[in-house]
């Protein structure tokens, strides 16, 4: 699923962006009316070939204010089999998300695409390289593998594309990212899309990028309006069976765990299917077939749960994610923002709950200092918090089951 389109009737209609009349075509089968602020404002730029940076929240359809534009530019002229267009993310999922935008929006247009990324057979990708792409989307490493091979030549390169360029610094490909720069021609136009925009990021923005058009959406580092968020205080030992209750709640349809660990991920999910849940695991310590075995079950709703890590806080485009769930407090306030970005997307309302002991507080008040807010805590009247036995995490026998709360019960009671 892509995602797209405003749901209010505010703002201009695709039709007044002057995309080709098969983009146009193909965007109104898929019934999208109005861009989003990220596309209205970004599409017009890259139109004219300037140079963007553009930076907007998770959810709020970045992938395809580059991804159309860069179709409607590559309808413009004839290519010869080379690549013309590059978009380089961090992770596996980001590359495939580009390529299903791609495919999604370009059922009327003759261009051909196609993703790059470890961890799967080179063949495929061999193959597909011979038969001639237009675009190549791709993460850091594997791309590195087939340009020094030989099999990618991008004389023809006319645009490249950083998508969650901070992602890619945090993950530690900057210089990656350099040696893919020097491998590139000089002349072409360039995009960085990001969900924040760091100091490190804008000093390597400044590097490659020629006068860039920057286009912010909405305040950095916040999330999306339609979240309702709120911690729940808990000792560490209990908060697995916290956990339960909240996954057992009338109206959890579609849950997105998040723990700090592969390790932690894969035991918790065996926890939560010995209890009856329905679960999928993503981590990096899962196979390209796992990985998207799990995605396709979690999306479908075959699984209810999906436990993974950071993995995920980016580049998960699944509509219709009711309750994100920080298992574990992540490390930094921007991380806590990307994770509870998957839900309420494209303008849709969502549920994000924090499990916290009382080492993690710290790690809470620093969320709170990015947010400017407080959030609120919230109790389950109905639920033991007393830790009476020693307990040692998910692999514990010793669990009581709860009362199973009403509808919307788990939202409990509020400590002001």
């Amino acid at each position: 699923m892509i995602t797209p389109i405003s749901a209010t009737d505010e703002g201009p209609a695709f039709d007044s962006l002057n995309l080709h009349p098969d983009l146009l075509r193909g965007i109104h089968d898929l019934g999208y009316l109005r861009p989003t602020p990220i596309q209205a404002q970004a599409i017009p730029p890259i139109l004219a070939g300037r140079d963007v940076i553009g930076c907007a929240q998770t959810g709020t359809g970045k992938t395809a204010a580059f991804v159309l534009p860069i179709l409607h530019k590559l309808l413009q002229h004839r290519g010869r089999g080379h690549a013309r267009a590059l978009i380089v993310a961090p992770t596996r999922e980001l590359a495939l998300q580009s390529m299903e935008h791609l495919k999604a929006l370009s059922r009327y247009v003759p261009l051909k695409g196609a993703a790059i990324f470890g961890g799967v057979p080179m063949e495929p990708q061999i193959k597909a390289l011979r038969q001639g792409l237009d675009i190549i989307s791709a993460t850091p490493g594997r791309l590195l593998d087939h340009i020094y091979s030989g099999r990618i030549d991008f004389v023809d390169l006319q645009i490249l594309v950083l998508d969650e360029a901070d992602r890619m610094l945090d993950m530690g490909f900057l210089p990656d990212i350099q040696k893919i720069l020097r491998l590139l021609p000089s002349e072409r136009q360039n995009l960085l899309f990001s969900a924040t925009m760091p100091p490190e990021i804008a000093a390597l923005a400044h590097q490659f990028m020629h006068h860039p058009v920057t286009v912010q959406i909405g305040q950095r580092s916040t999330p999306p309006a339609g979240i309702h968020q709120a911690i729940y205080p808990v000792p560490r030992p209990r908060k697995i069976d916290l956990l339960t209750e909240l996954l057992r709640a009338e109206g959890t349809t579609s849950a997105l765990v998040f723990t700090r660990t592969k390790h932690f991920a894969s035991r918790l999910s065996e926890t939560l299917q010995q209890r009856g849940f329905k679960v999928s695991v993503l981590h990096g310590d899962r196979s390209q077939s796992q990985r998207m075995r799990a995605l396709e079950q979690f999306r479908r709703g075959r699984s209810q749960v999906l436990v993974a890590t950071d993995i995920a806080a980016r580049g998960l485009d699944i509509d219709d994610i009711t309750h994100v769930i920080n298992y574990d407090v992540p490390h930094t306030p921007e991380d806590y923002v990307h994770r509870i970005g998957r839900t309420a997307r494209a303008e849709a309302t969502g549920d994000a709950f924090t499990l916290v002991d009382r080492e993690e507080e710290p790690l809470v008040q620093a969320i709170e200092k990015l947010l400017n807010k407080t959030l609120p805590r919230v109790t389950l009247p109905a639920f033991d918090y007393h830790v009476s036995t020693p307990h040692h995490g998910p692999r514990d026998g010793g669990h009581r089951r709860q009362g199973r709360p009403r509808r919307g019960g788990f939202q409990g009671r509020r400590n002001r």
